[in-house]
């Protein structure tokens, strides 16, 4: 793994899910198979493989403590291309200082992870105006988590994450994206933990190798995202979770 610390010229970026993006890394641990945010390789020149390399904006908590104070208010994705509590921000702690800085300002915002590494930030989120925080759980098949996200935790580990920041009062979701194979193992597990569920399919070729290496290759095709997606849906909503299919 390269490790990096830089020092970014800015930190909140125009967003098209949110208002603006924060992300204070670039790169991951996660090493996630099927990862979007690969794409950012073409711009930041790294020649080594997704999930071996990670730039730490070691500067963002400064950053941001200017920018809030002369850009519109608006809400803050957190992340967006990189999970911002991948381990090494046990080490850092630049998201956790970064959110203490949006709710000392009033800031809304949206954190999206795969690690429970967020509850160590608990009461950073409890005197929050208007936040919430989401899980990425694709399965509830540990040996398919396995194959497509090697580097992150256990979907049984996000799970209980949730659970226990639900319990708090904080408001929670949960994206099922890409859906995998056992996706349908997580309806009853997040019953009671999350406030909302968002489905989405796979919207990349990055992970094309790993569906042939072990022979499912019928589960990156359209009918099967189609169907499991409407199935899903049907399930979550059944046990009184909303539930949005975005693709």
């Amino acid at each position: 793994m390269k490790i990096t610390e830089k020092k970014a010229k800015s930190i909140l970026s125009k967003s098209q899910v949110y208002d603006y993006a924060l992300n204070p890394y670039v790169g991951c641990q996660h090493s996630c198979v099927y990862c979007y945010a690969k794409f950012i390789k073409r711009f930041t020149g790294h020649a080594e493989r997704w999930g071996e390399f990670v730039d730490i904006k070691i500067n963002a908590p400064e950053l941001l403590a200017r920018e809030v104070k002369r850009k519109k208010v608006g809400r803050v994705w957190i992340s967006g291309v990189c999970d911002p509590y991948q381990p090494l921000e046990n080490r850092y702690m630049v998201t956790g200082r970064c959110l203490d800085i949006l709710v000392e300002n009033g800031w809304p915002f949206t954190v999206q992870t795969k690690s429970a590494l967020v509850l160590r930030d608990m009461e950073i989120l409890r005197r929050a105006n208007d936040s919430e925080v989401g899980f990425t759980i694709t399965t509830a098949d540990e040996k398919i988590r396995g194959i497509f996200e090697p580097g992150a935790p256990p979907s049984r580990e996000r799970i209980e994450a949730l659970a226990a920041l639900h319990s708090k009062g904080i408001r929670t979701f949960a994206m099922v994206a890409p859906i995998l194979p056992g996706a349908e193992g997580l309806v009853s597990a997040l019953k009671g933990k999350v406030a909302y569920v968002i489905l989405d399919r796979l919207n990349y070729h990055y992970a094309d190798w790993a569906y042939k290496r072990h022979g499912l290759q019928w589960a990156g095709e359209d009918s099967f995202f189609s169907k499991k997606g409407r199935e899903l849906r049907a399930a979550f909503e059944k046990e009184g979770i909303p539930c949005q299919i975005v693709f």
